[in-house]
């Protein structure tokens, strides 16, 4: 089987995948780039979703496929990977994909206790229960630790619970069946999260317009006015803001992967275009200040595919720091910024137009290098534990 990857894994980290999950990544690709690809340009120009390639890409069974997890779930470095691909078609793909296949999935896994994941999971995996992550708010980003504003109170004497307040930015929540929503218990002041039905009495869901990055994917600014939910639909597991922050240290190498991704989608693109371009009478590419900018570019993704594929074998080992998922998500994205802003640059005027692919890689890769922890806050965490001293402000 040929390489999958060729020139943009230029150390071949691919060569880590097994036949079967190349086999695996394989059938993705080949959907992504007969079916998916086609469509992408026209409806991020839209500012919507091509929800009829949901199901298909669901089909596929590339979440833990069969052929995979006789001996148990499929590797991270599958799961790396397959991040991977569909980050290189499109970030909304990626960010739609992993919506349920990392931040839901790992709110069950993390959050749930054996009896709910053994009820749940199943559900997740076949996508009969799709849910989202909703933990950012209006008001409260980076600092969501400390100032989780929606709220959770207790009815007395039962096992019901009210939640009040707002979530903002959350990706696929139009289509789930359930929001993961994180709330502030009034009795105790810890975070605890619920799993609230979508269409409860009490939910309104609005779509956030005029964005400018991920244009296709749907994001949703929530409000929760008295939304009442069973104890048995609460993540027993959560039961404080450290228990969420180990789903953020799981779930931020999801988007390092993206970031890595997005430049592999780039760097193709460009190369593709200095390959067919002419000026002055000659191939664009074979200009030296555009060889510089391509092998800065490569030089990027390289050493950001380098470290997502060893943060991923350190997390397959049961080893998960903040400090190592902070670094990767703030360095992938850091490089990402750079390799986008050189596709564009080699590109040219053509670059800022969708026919290219370009344009598209440069906008989004905005909303990733914010989304899960800024620059900042995971520059503060890698500071954190190389310091001793927390510089996080009160």
């Amino acid at each position: 089987m040929d390489r999958l990857y060729g020139i943009a894994d230029w150390y071949d980290a691919e060569s880590l995948l097994t036949h079967d999950e190349r086999l695996v990544l394989g059938r993705l690709r080949e959907f992504l780039e007969t079916t998916a690809k086609p469509l992408v340009g026209d409806y991020w120009e839209r500012g919507e979703f091509p929800y009829e390639i949901a199901q298909p890409l669901i089909d596929l069974d590339i979440m833990e496929p069969a052929e995979l997890t006789q001996e148990g779930p499929a590797r991270g470095i599958y799961q790396g990977f397959r991040i991977f691909e569909l980050a290189r078609t499109d970030a909304s793909l990626a960010t739609f994909y992993t919506a349920q296949a990392g931040l839901f999935r790992t709110a069950i896994r993390v959050g749930a206790s054996e009896e709910q994941k053994k009820e749940w999971m199943p559900k997740v995996i076949d996508f009969s229960l799709r849910g989202v992550f909703s933990l950012t708010e209006p008001e409260h980003g980076s600092d969501i630790a400390g100032g989780l504003a929606t709220t959770a109170r207790r009815e007395p004497g039962t096992d019901t619970w009210v939640l009040d307040g707002e979530k903002r930015w959350i990706g696929g929540a139009f289509t789930a069946d359930v929001l993961a929503v994180f709330a502030r218990d009034v009795e105790d002041g810890q975070v605890k999260g619920f799993l609230v039905p979508r269409e409860a009495p009490g939910v309104t869901l609005e779509k956030i317009h005029r964005k400018t990055a991920l244009r296709m994917m749907q994001n949703a600014h929530i409000t929760l006015d008295g939304v009442r939910v069973t104890e048995a639909d609460r993540l027993h597991n959560v039961n404080s803001f450290k228990d969420v922050a180990a789903m953020l240290r799981a779930m931020r190498s999801d988007v390092a992967w993206i970031a890595t991704g997005i430049q592999a989608g780039a760097f193709e693109a460009a190369l593709r275009y200095v390959r067919e371009r002419e000026q002055f009478g000659r191939q664009l590419g074979s200009f030296q200040l555009v060889q510089e900018k391509l092998a800065r570019m490569l030089g990027n993704l390289t050493a950001s595919l380098s470290l997502v594929v060893r943060l991923t074998e350190q997390q397959e080992k049961g080893i998960y720091r903040d400090q190592d998922s902070a670094l990767a998500k703030m360095q992938t994205s850091l490089l990402m910024r750079e390799t986008v802003a050189l596709a564009r640059e080699v590109v040219g005027g053509n670059g800022i137009t969708l026919d290219t692919d370009v344009a598209r890689f440069h906008a989004d890769a905005e909303a990733v290098y914010s989304y899960e922890g800024t620059h900042e806050i995971n520059a503060l965490i890698i500071g954190r534990a190389l310091t001793g001293h927390g510089a996080f402000t009160k």
